[in-house]
């Protein structure tokens, strides 16, 4: 029952939808803090398991054993099962012990718990030992970034973490390639392929583009209706009744397939045929345009990790989002492509963009704007800026300059967007994204910066001189990005 001191909730318009977000953001920080507080519950269970009844550790059967018995109870109560249970309480154990500060961000509302995963599922792949330290730098990198581009961050942070480099690790990736059927249900399977990444991500990019030009030419293509000669006609009537010289047939069924399905049935003509074979821009008997399609992908490549592999964990190239790739990789990749390669120039200090070294003006500030977006500048987004189009923030039917201050990469579905909902944006010095929710809220997106060419030393020891000041960077000594 509504107190008479309590104003009623708006009904309609900007204030009541501003009520109601500010209900769901507060719902998802109570939410955040309950699910914490259960991640340690789990966790103190499992530690009281595995030191036994006693209070001493016990044998890795007996924790096994204790884990299993406290899983079974939780799951029972619950009605889950206690395999998942079980997992659910070493996930626990491990977020508390070795990721602390994120557990405290998690229960303060700071993250959510697709943040968390995304710590955790990183952290986890370094040494034990690590774990700590990249925590407590993950925890305050994650503040204000949604999972996927916390994910492309914390990816380039771990490398440095790494005691091997990506070039041993992935030469023992490599080793794990493989290909498996799992069976699914209605006669369905999945067929998983596990490959390095920029194969698997120039094979799903082939399949993109292939799958766009059947599709546009499937819908450019008008209505058709097939006819029969009069002898396959008289062939084709029973017991003599007259037909007509042309009888009309019913037109090919239409194709609706979506572009997931198309995805699929192009994949399985290339790999069974080695064309494809639903290819609608074919005149012959081999592949038309879809057969010459090739796939695009972004890298940046640090010029000194070329020279220097040894580099490549402080600052290494980078299939644009999808993280961090070895340097040999990177290599073979600038050996072999017929395309140039921009050189970005990048501050000293900062990382930030200067200039890219062009000759043409409209096409500078292309490749000005690839090197320094890299992706979609909408909040949270990580669509790779080769797959997006190029925005007029302030829109050029209005005065808008087509300048790089006044250009920014949106992916299709936000450049939509922008042009239709009640979103707005405005572009300030060096790139900056800011953008205003329909509310009045405000989110700031900013270019992910290139590791700074420079290395950080510890300081110098108690009574030593101070050491010279650093010059200031300027354009005749420039940073490689």
């Amino acid at each position: 029952m509504q107190s008479p001191a309590s104003s009623p909730e708006p009904d309609h318009g900007a204030p009541a939808l501003a009520s109601v977000v500010t209900d769901v953001l507060d719902l998802d920080a109570a939410m955040a803090s309950v699910e914490a507080r259960r991640v340690r519950a789990l966790a103190r269970v499992g530690r009281l398991a595995i030191m036994g009844r006693a209070g001493r550790p016990a044998s890795s059967r007996e924790a096994d054993l204790a884990l299993r018995e406290v899983a079974s109870e939780i799951g029972a109560a619950e009605h889950l099962s206690d395999r998942t249970v079980q997992a659910q309480i070493r996930h626990a154990m491990l977020i508390a012990e070795s990721f602390p500060a994120t557990l405290d961000a998690w229960q303060s509302g700071a993250l959510a718990r697709a943040h968390v995963h995304v710590i955790t599922d990183i952290g986890a792949t370094l040494p034990a030992e690590r774990h700590r330290e990249f925590d407590a730098l993950a925890a305050a990198e994650a503040e204000g970034l949604s999972p996927g581009l916390l994910r492309t961050r914390l990816a380039a942070l771990a490398e440095r973490l790494q005691p091997t480099t990506l070039t041993e690790r992935h030469r023992a990736g490599r080793a794990r390639r493989n290909v498996r059927v799992v069976r699914g249900d209605d006669g369905m399977s999945d067929l998983i392929a596990t490959l390095p990444t920029v194969l698997a991500v120039g094979i799903y990019d082939r399949l993109m583009q292939q799958s766009r030009a059947l599709v546009d030419a499937r819908d450019a293509r008008p209505p058709v209706t097939a006819t029969r000669d009069s002898g396959e006609a008289s062939r084709a009537s029973a017991g003599g009744a007259p037909v007509s010289d042309r009888m009309p047939q019913a037109p090919p069924a239409p194709d609706v397939r979506t572009p997931d399905q198309v995805r699929a049935d192009l994949l399985a003509d290339l790999l069974l045929t080695a064309a494809p074979l639903s290819d609608p821009t074919r005149d012959d008997d081999g592949p038309g345009t879809l057969g010459a399609i090739r796939a695009r992908v972004q890298v940046v490549v640090p010029a000194l990790t070329m020279l220097d592999p040894g580099r490549e964990n402080a600052d290494p190239a980078e299939l644009v989002g999808h993280g961090p790739i070895d340097a040999a990789t990177a290599r073979r990749l600038a050996e072999s492509t017929t395309r140039p390669w921009d050189r970005v120039i990048t501050h000293p200090i900062t990382g930030a963009v200067l200039h890219v070294d062009t000759y043409q003006r409209t096409a500078a500030i292309d490749r000005y704007l690839r090197a320094r977006d890299r992706h979609c500048r909408w909040p949270g987004c990580t669509a790779p800026a080769i797959r997006c189009e190029v925005d007029h923030t302030h829109d050029h039917a209005l005065g808008g300059r087509t300048e790089t201050g006044n250009l920014a990469h949106l992916c299709q579905r936000h450049h939509t967007q922008k042009q239709f909902t009640a979103w707005r944006v405005r572009q300030r010095e060096g790139g900056v994204l800011e953008w205003t929710s329909p509310t009045g809220r405000t989110y700031v997106d900013e270019p992910l910066p290139y590791p700074p060419a420079v290395a950080f030393v510890p300081g110098p020891r108690r009574g030593a001189p101070p050491p010279h000041a650093a010059p200031r960077p300027s354009e005749e000594s420039p940073g490689d990005g």
